[in-house]
């Protein structure tokens, strides 16, 4: 693909994104059948904080990092700054002077499959970023990448207007035109959890509650006093 920098991406209803968002990555990762997952490789360098937001998409080569110079031209406010490299790269190619122009045009954070370094400052200043390493090697401004085009991160291909949720659980991209179906069932999952959450208050257990007696006894689980255990296994 030739290099370009897409200028003119839809974006999700913001209702919506700031909905998601409340709900947090792992229940609208539930709602959404266990989809959406960057993984595990892409972690906050902070703790308690989440965001949502639109995608911002930036492909980079390896060790340069000019086209996120490039992306932040089209940042607005809500939107989220998504990076990855054509092949695998660590280097510290984001900072404070990068988070400074970001947070002056109402962006929200940042995710990225490379390095971030002033992690300190980054902190201080309240600009979220989830990372693929922590990581101070520099980078060079030489090689033509692309914005706003779709990449994928840790698996999972994130579109330019995707709604990204990140928080201490990981980073969920919900595909912009899923937003509205993701919005309803998570509100249906937190519908839910509530109800379960009063039961258990109640005293309420889990197996009778989700009906899993039944799944338990399907697989054979028996159930011995410590006397049969033993009487069967002996001191094993």
């Amino acid at each position: 693909m030739k290099p370009v920098v897409v200028t003119d991406i839809e974006r999700a209803d913001a209702a919506a994104i700031e909905a998601l968002g409340a709900h947090g990555v792992a229940t609208v990762h539930e709602a959404m059948g266990r989809s959406g997952l960057v993984g595990a490789s892409v972690r906050p360098i902070q703790e308690g904080v989440r965001i949502a937001g639109s995608a911002v998409t930036v492909l980079c080569w390896p060790g340069d990092n000019l086209m996120i110079h490039a992306a932040v031209e089209q940042c607005r406010e809500g939107d989220v700054l998504v990076v990855t490299t054509v092949s695998p790269s660590l280097d510290g190619s984001f900072g404070e002077l990068f988070a400074t122009a970001l947070q002056h045009r109402g962006v929200r954070g940042l995710v990225t499959t490379g390095g971030v370094r002033d992690v300190a400052d980054l902190r201080a200043m309240g600009f979220p970023v989830w990372s693929g390493a922590v990581n101070a090697q520099g980078t060079v401004k030489a090689t033509a990448g692309s914005v706003n085009v779709p990449i994928t991160v840790g698996g999972t291909v994130v579109r330019p207007g995707d709604v990204i949720v990140a928080d201490d659980d990981g980073v969920l991209c919900i595909p912009r035109a899923d937003a509205g179906a993701a919005l309803a069932a998570s509100d249906a999952r937190v519908a839910r959890e509530a109800e379960s959450r009063t039961a258990y208050l109640a005293g309420e257990l889990s197996l009778d509650r989700n009906r899993l007696r039944g799944v338990l006894d399907e697989l054979g689980v028996r159930y011995l006093t410590a006397a049969e255990y033993e009487a069967e296994h002996g001191r094993e």
